[in-house]
Protein backbone atom coordinates (compact mmCIF):
# COMPACT_ATOMS: atom_id res chain seq x y z
CA UNK A 1 0.00 0.00 0.00
CA UNK A 2 2.96 2.32 0.48
CA UNK A 3 3.62 4.86 3.21
CA UNK A 4 1.33 7.76 4.03
CA UNK A 5 2.69 11.14 5.06
CA UNK A 6 1.23 13.72 7.48
CA UNK A 7 -1.53 16.11 6.47
CA UNK A 8 -2.55 18.92 8.82
CA UNK A 9 -3.43 22.59 9.15
CA UNK A 10 -0.68 24.99 10.18
CA UNK A 11 -1.24 28.33 11.93
CA UNK A 12 0.99 31.39 12.24
CA UNK A 13 0.10 33.75 15.07
CA UNK A 14 0.59 37.46 14.36
CA UNK A 15 0.09 39.26 17.67
CA UNK A 16 1.71 41.40 20.36
CA UNK A 17 2.88 40.07 23.71
CA UNK A 18 1.76 41.59 26.97
CA UNK A 19 5.01 43.51 26.89
CA UNK A 20 7.52 42.54 29.58
CA UNK A 21 4.88 40.55 31.48
CA UNK A 22 5.80 36.86 31.40
CA UNK A 23 2.76 35.39 33.16
CA UNK A 24 0.22 37.43 31.20
CA UNK A 25 1.91 36.65 27.89
CA UNK A 26 2.04 32.90 28.64
CA UNK A 27 -1.67 33.04 29.44
CA UNK A 28 -2.31 34.86 26.15
CA UNK A 29 -0.22 32.33 24.23
CA UNK A 30 -2.22 29.43 25.67
CA UNK A 31 -5.48 31.13 24.64
CA UNK A 32 -4.14 31.63 21.12
CA UNK A 33 -3.15 27.93 20.98
CA UNK A 34 -6.73 27.03 21.90
CA UNK A 35 -8.16 29.42 19.29
CA UNK A 36 -5.93 27.99 16.57
CA UNK A 37 -6.82 24.45 17.63
CA UNK A 38 -10.54 25.25 17.52
CA UNK A 39 -9.98 26.33 13.91
CA UNK A 40 -8.39 22.99 13.07
CA UNK A 41 -4.67 23.79 13.45
CA UNK A 42 -2.20 21.13 14.58
CA UNK A 43 0.95 23.28 14.36
CA UNK A 44 1.03 26.79 15.87
CA UNK A 45 3.95 29.16 15.29
CA UNK A 46 4.49 32.23 17.49
CA UNK A 47 6.67 35.34 16.95
CA UNK A 48 10.28 35.89 17.97
CA UNK A 49 10.69 36.50 21.74
CA UNK A 50 6.92 36.44 22.18
CA UNK A 51 7.42 35.79 25.90
CA UNK A 52 7.59 38.59 26.76
CA UNK A 53 8.75 41.02 24.10
CA UNK A 54 11.59 42.13 21.86
CA UNK A 55 14.19 44.73 23.08
CA UNK A 56 13.01 47.55 20.83
CA UNK A 57 14.62 50.16 23.09
CA UNK A 58 18.03 49.23 21.66
CA UNK A 59 16.97 50.93 18.41
CA UNK A 60 15.83 54.10 20.16
CA UNK A 61 18.56 55.24 22.57
CA UNK A 62 22.20 55.10 23.52
CA UNK A 63 23.07 51.60 24.79
CA UNK A 64 23.24 52.35 28.51
CA UNK A 65 20.45 54.90 28.79
CA UNK A 66 17.67 52.36 29.34
CA UNK A 67 19.11 49.79 31.68
CA UNK A 68 15.76 49.57 33.47
CA UNK A 69 14.26 47.84 30.43
CA UNK A 70 17.13 45.33 30.36
CA UNK A 71 16.60 44.59 34.06
CA UNK A 72 12.85 44.17 33.54
CA UNK A 73 13.41 41.84 30.58
CA UNK A 74 15.69 39.65 32.72
CA UNK A 75 13.21 39.62 35.59
CA UNK A 76 10.50 38.49 33.17
CA UNK A 77 12.81 35.99 31.43
CA UNK A 78 12.02 32.31 30.94
CA UNK A 79 14.06 29.46 32.40
CA UNK A 80 14.18 26.26 30.34
CA UNK A 81 12.72 24.17 31.84
CA UNK A 82 10.80 26.23 34.36
CA UNK A 83 7.31 27.30 35.44
CA UNK A 84 6.65 29.29 32.25
CA UNK A 85 7.62 26.41 29.96
CA UNK A 86 5.48 24.06 32.05
CA UNK A 87 2.48 26.33 31.45
CA UNK A 88 3.19 26.56 27.73
CA UNK A 89 3.50 22.75 27.58
CA UNK A 90 0.20 22.42 29.41
CA UNK A 91 -1.43 24.78 26.91
CA UNK A 92 -0.08 22.78 23.96
CA UNK A 93 -1.26 19.51 25.49
CA UNK A 94 -4.77 20.80 26.22
CA UNK A 95 -5.05 22.32 22.73
CA UNK A 96 -3.53 19.17 21.15
CA UNK A 97 -1.10 21.22 19.03
CA UNK A 98 2.62 21.31 18.33
CA UNK A 99 4.07 24.72 19.17
CA UNK A 100 7.15 26.73 18.25
CA UNK A 101 7.34 29.91 20.33
CA UNK A 102 9.98 32.58 20.94
CA UNK A 103 11.12 33.45 24.47
CA UNK A 104 13.69 35.55 26.26
CA UNK A 105 15.63 32.71 27.85
CA UNK A 106 17.65 33.27 30.99
CA UNK A 107 19.99 30.82 32.69
CA UNK A 108 19.22 29.68 36.23
CA UNK A 109 22.74 30.19 37.53
CA UNK A 110 23.60 33.49 35.80
CA UNK A 111 22.54 37.09 36.37
CA UNK A 112 21.93 39.04 33.18
CA UNK A 113 22.79 36.29 30.67
CA UNK A 114 19.99 35.92 28.13
CA UNK A 115 19.37 34.14 24.84
CA UNK A 116 16.94 34.80 22.00
CA UNK A 117 15.38 31.33 21.94
CA UNK A 118 12.66 29.28 20.30
CA UNK A 119 11.29 26.30 22.20
CA UNK A 120 9.60 23.37 20.50
CA UNK A 121 6.68 21.56 22.18
CA UNK A 122 4.75 18.56 20.87
CA UNK A 123 1.00 18.02 21.10
CA UNK A 124 1.43 15.84 24.20
CA UNK A 125 2.97 18.75 26.06
CA UNK A 126 6.54 17.47 25.86
CA UNK A 127 9.30 20.08 25.64
CA UNK A 128 11.25 18.65 22.71
CA UNK A 129 14.08 21.15 22.72
CA UNK A 130 15.26 24.70 22.17
CA UNK A 131 16.98 26.62 19.44
CA UNK A 132 19.04 29.65 20.50
CA UNK A 133 19.53 32.32 17.85
CA UNK A 134 22.98 31.50 16.54
CA UNK A 135 24.07 35.08 15.82
CA UNK A 136 22.13 38.07 17.12
CA UNK A 137 21.40 40.95 14.74
CA UNK A 138 22.57 44.59 14.94
CA UNK A 139 21.72 46.07 18.37
CA UNK A 140 20.39 42.75 19.75
CA UNK A 141 24.03 42.05 20.59
CA UNK A 142 23.61 44.49 23.49
CA UNK A 143 21.08 42.13 25.07
CA UNK A 144 21.57 38.53 23.97
CA UNK A 145 24.40 36.02 24.02
CA UNK A 146 25.06 34.00 20.89
CA UNK A 147 23.61 30.53 20.44
CA UNK A 148 25.37 27.33 19.39
CA UNK A 149 24.93 24.33 17.15
CA UNK A 150 23.10 22.20 19.71
CA UNK A 151 19.79 23.66 18.55
CA UNK A 152 20.62 23.66 14.84
CA UNK A 153 18.66 20.48 14.32
CA UNK A 154 15.24 19.08 13.45
CA UNK A 155 12.71 17.53 15.81
CA UNK A 156 10.65 14.44 15.02
CA UNK A 157 6.92 14.99 15.55
CA UNK A 158 3.68 13.39 14.38
CA UNK A 159 3.51 16.25 11.85
CA UNK A 160 6.93 15.57 10.36
CA UNK A 161 10.45 16.84 11.03
CA UNK A 162 10.32 20.45 12.25
CA UNK A 163 13.23 22.90 12.21
CA UNK A 164 13.42 26.58 13.10
CA UNK A 165 15.55 29.69 12.64
CA UNK A 166 15.03 33.14 14.13
CA UNK A 167 14.70 36.39 12.15
CA UNK A 168 17.83 37.34 10.17
CA UNK A 169 19.39 33.90 10.63
CA UNK A 170 16.93 32.85 7.91
CA UNK A 171 19.20 34.61 5.40
CA UNK A 172 22.16 32.34 6.20
CA UNK A 173 22.44 29.59 3.60
CA UNK A 174 24.58 27.27 5.72
CA UNK A 175 22.22 27.43 8.70
CA UNK A 176 19.33 26.57 6.38
CA UNK A 177 21.27 23.84 4.60
CA UNK A 178 22.16 22.25 7.95
CA UNK A 179 18.45 21.83 8.68
CA UNK A 180 17.62 20.58 5.20
CA UNK A 181 20.44 18.03 5.34
CA UNK A 182 18.87 16.63 8.53
CA UNK A 183 15.60 16.04 6.70
CA UNK A 184 13.63 19.16 7.62
CA UNK A 185 10.05 18.97 6.31
CA UNK A 186 8.44 21.98 8.03
CA UNK A 187 10.41 25.14 8.73
CA UNK A 188 9.28 27.72 11.31
CA UNK A 189 10.68 31.25 11.06
CA UNK A 190 9.77 34.13 13.35
CA UNK A 191 10.34 37.88 13.60
CA UNK A 192 9.54 41.04 15.61
CA UNK A 193 8.12 44.24 14.14
CA UNK A 194 10.64 46.61 12.64
CA UNK A 195 11.03 50.02 11.02
CA UNK A 196 13.97 51.21 8.94
CA UNK A 197 12.59 53.26 6.04
CA UNK A 198 15.86 53.88 4.22
CA UNK A 199 17.16 50.32 4.19
CA UNK A 200 14.70 47.64 5.24
CA UNK A 201 11.32 46.65 3.85
CA UNK A 202 10.77 43.92 6.41
CA UNK A 203 7.55 42.45 4.96
CA UNK A 204 9.22 42.10 1.57
CA UNK A 205 12.34 40.58 3.10
CA UNK A 206 10.20 38.04 4.95
CA UNK A 207 8.32 37.08 1.77
CA UNK A 208 11.60 36.54 -0.08
CA UNK A 209 13.27 34.54 2.71
CA UNK A 210 10.28 32.31 3.42
CA UNK A 211 9.50 31.63 -0.22
CA UNK A 212 13.15 31.01 -1.09
CA UNK A 213 13.71 28.47 1.69
CA UNK A 214 10.56 26.59 0.67
CA UNK A 215 11.58 26.56 -2.99
CA UNK A 216 15.21 25.62 -2.37
CA UNK A 217 14.48 22.94 0.22
CA UNK A 218 11.14 21.77 -1.23
CA UNK A 219 9.34 22.05 2.11
CA UNK A 220 6.68 24.11 3.90
CA UNK A 221 7.68 27.32 5.72
CA UNK A 222 5.49 28.82 8.46
CA UNK A 223 6.48 32.37 9.41
CA UNK A 224 5.14 34.27 12.44
CA UNK A 225 5.76 37.91 13.34
CA UNK A 226 4.93 40.18 16.26
CA UNK A 227 2.76 43.26 15.98
CA UNK A 228 3.34 46.57 17.76
CA UNK A 229 0.36 47.56 19.89
CA UNK A 230 -0.43 51.00 21.42
CA UNK A 231 0.54 49.88 24.93
CA UNK A 232 4.01 48.95 23.71
CA UNK A 233 4.37 52.28 21.90
CA UNK A 234 3.41 54.19 25.03
CA UNK A 235 5.75 52.21 27.31
CA UNK A 236 8.75 52.36 25.00
CA UNK A 237 8.43 55.95 23.79
CA UNK A 238 8.10 57.37 27.34
CA UNK A 239 6.50 60.50 25.95
CA UNK A 240 9.15 61.17 23.29
CA UNK A 241 7.40 62.10 20.02
CA UNK A 242 10.19 60.91 17.69
CA UNK A 243 10.37 57.54 19.40
CA UNK A 244 6.60 57.26 19.23
CA UNK A 245 6.65 57.93 15.47
CA UNK A 246 9.34 55.30 14.92
CA UNK A 247 7.43 52.68 16.91
CA UNK A 248 4.12 53.44 15.23
CA UNK A 249 5.78 52.97 11.84
CA UNK A 250 6.95 49.44 12.70
CA UNK A 251 5.58 46.76 10.37
CA UNK A 252 5.50 43.00 10.35
CA UNK A 253 4.47 40.17 8.07
CA UNK A 254 3.43 36.54 8.60
CA UNK A 255 3.04 33.96 5.87
CA UNK A 256 2.95 30.27 4.93
CA UNK A 257 4.67 28.94 1.80
CA UNK A 258 4.40 25.61 -0.01
CA UNK A 259 7.27 23.46 -1.38
CA UNK A 260 7.51 25.37 -4.67
CA UNK A 261 7.56 28.80 -3.04
CA UNK A 262 3.90 29.75 -3.45
CA UNK A 263 2.41 31.85 -0.66
CA UNK A 264 -0.61 30.03 0.76
CA UNK A 265 -1.53 32.69 3.34
CA UNK A 266 -0.22 36.06 4.45
CA UNK A 267 -1.02 39.03 6.68
CA UNK A 268 0.68 42.37 7.35
CA UNK A 269 0.75 44.37 10.58
CA UNK A 270 -2.58 43.23 12.05
CA UNK A 271 -3.45 40.98 14.97
CA UNK A 272 -4.62 37.74 13.41
CA UNK A 273 -3.94 34.04 12.96
CA UNK A 274 -3.35 32.80 9.42
CA UNK A 275 -3.88 29.20 8.35
CA UNK A 276 -2.91 26.88 5.52
CA UNK A 277 -3.18 23.18 4.80
CA UNK A 278 0.07 21.22 4.80
CA UNK A 279 0.49 17.91 2.97
CA UNK A 280 4.01 16.55 3.42
CA UNK A 281 3.60 14.31 0.35
CA UNK A 282 3.57 17.48 -1.79
CA UNK A 283 7.32 17.71 -1.13
CA UNK A 284 8.03 14.61 -3.22
CA UNK A 285 7.40 15.73 -6.81
CA UNK A 286 9.35 19.04 -6.60
CA UNK A 287 12.45 17.04 -5.62
CA UNK A 288 12.55 15.75 -9.19
CA UNK A 289 13.60 19.26 -10.27
CA UNK A 290 16.09 20.25 -7.58
CA UNK A 291 16.92 17.79 -4.83
CA UNK A 292 19.80 19.69 -3.24
CA UNK A 293 20.31 16.84 -0.76
CA UNK A 294 20.31 14.16 -3.46
CA UNK A 295 20.52 14.12 -7.23
CA UNK A 296 21.01 17.90 -7.54
CA UNK A 297 24.13 18.13 -5.39
CA UNK A 298 27.77 17.07 -5.54
CA UNK A 299 28.84 16.17 -2.03
CA UNK A 300 32.27 15.23 -3.37
CA UNK A 301 32.66 18.85 -4.51
CA UNK A 302 30.80 20.86 -1.85
CA UNK A 303 29.74 19.76 1.62
CA UNK A 304 29.56 21.29 5.11
CA UNK A 305 30.62 20.61 8.68
CA UNK A 306 28.18 20.94 11.58
CA UNK A 307 29.22 21.07 15.23
CA UNK A 308 26.27 20.39 17.56
CA UNK A 309 28.22 20.74 20.81
CA UNK A 310 26.63 22.99 23.41
CA UNK A 311 28.71 25.99 24.46
CA UNK A 312 29.43 25.96 28.19
CA UNK A 313 31.28 28.67 30.13
CA UNK A 314 32.95 26.18 32.47
CA UNK A 315 34.12 22.56 32.50
CA UNK A 316 34.78 21.04 35.93
CA UNK A 317 37.91 18.91 36.51
CA UNK A 318 39.59 17.52 39.63
CA UNK A 319 43.33 17.95 40.17
CA UNK A 320 43.38 15.19 42.78
CA UNK A 321 41.69 12.75 40.48
CA UNK A 322 44.02 13.67 37.65
CA UNK A 323 47.11 13.26 39.83
CA UNK A 324 45.95 9.84 41.01
CA UNK A 325 45.15 8.77 37.50
CA UNK A 326 48.55 10.06 36.34
CA UNK A 327 50.34 8.10 39.10
CA UNK A 328 48.34 5.01 38.36
CA UNK A 329 49.06 5.52 34.70
CA UNK A 330 52.85 5.65 35.29
CA UNK A 331 52.81 2.51 37.42
CA UNK A 332 50.46 0.80 35.05
CA UNK A 333 52.64 1.68 32.09
CA UNK A 334 55.75 0.23 33.79
CA UNK A 335 53.99 -3.01 34.64
CA UNK A 336 52.65 -3.21 31.13
CA UNK A 337 56.11 -2.62 29.68
CA UNK A 338 57.66 -5.40 31.78
CA UNK A 339 54.86 -7.76 30.81
CA UNK A 340 55.33 -7.01 27.14
CA UNK A 341 59.13 -7.44 27.47
CA UNK A 342 58.66 -10.81 29.15
CA UNK A 343 56.33 -11.90 26.37
CA UNK A 344 58.85 -10.86 23.74
CA UNK A 345 61.63 -12.80 25.55
CA UNK A 346 59.45 -15.90 25.63
CA UNK A 347 58.66 -15.49 21.92
CA UNK A 348 62.40 -15.18 21.06
CA UNK A 349 63.17 -18.22 23.20
CA UNK A 350 60.45 -20.22 21.47
CA UNK A 351 61.67 -19.22 18.02
CA UNK A 352 65.26 -20.11 18.97
CA UNK A 353 64.21 -23.58 20.09
CA UNK A 354 62.24 -24.13 16.90
CA UNK A 355 65.19 -22.99 14.81
CA UNK A 356 67.56 -25.30 16.69
CA UNK A 357 65.21 -28.21 16.14
CA UNK A 358 65.00 -27.44 12.45
CA UNK A 359 68.80 -27.18 12.06
CA UNK A 360 69.20 -30.47 13.85
CA UNK A 361 66.75 -32.24 11.61
CA UNK A 362 68.33 -30.78 8.48
CA UNK A 363 71.74 -32.13 9.56
CA UNK A 364 70.29 -35.61 9.84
Amino acid sequence: MGDKFPKFKAAAVQASPVFLDREATVEKACKLMKEASDNGAKLVAFPETFVAGFPYWTFLDAPLSRNHFFVKMFEEGVEVPGPATEELCRGAREADVCVVIGINERQKNQMGTMFNTNIIIDNNGNLLGRHRKIVTTVSEKLVYSRGDGSGLRVWETDLGRIGTLICGNNTHNLYKYALLAQGEQVHVANYPSYHQPTHVDLPNWIRIRSGAHSLEGKLFTVTSSSTMNPEMVEMLSEGDEKKQQWLEACRCYSCIHDPIGNELAGAESEDTIIYADVDISEEIVPKQYHDILGQYTRMDVVSMNLCQDEDRPIYFVSRKKNQRVEAESVGGNMQGYLKELKQEIEEVKSLTEKLADKIGKDDV
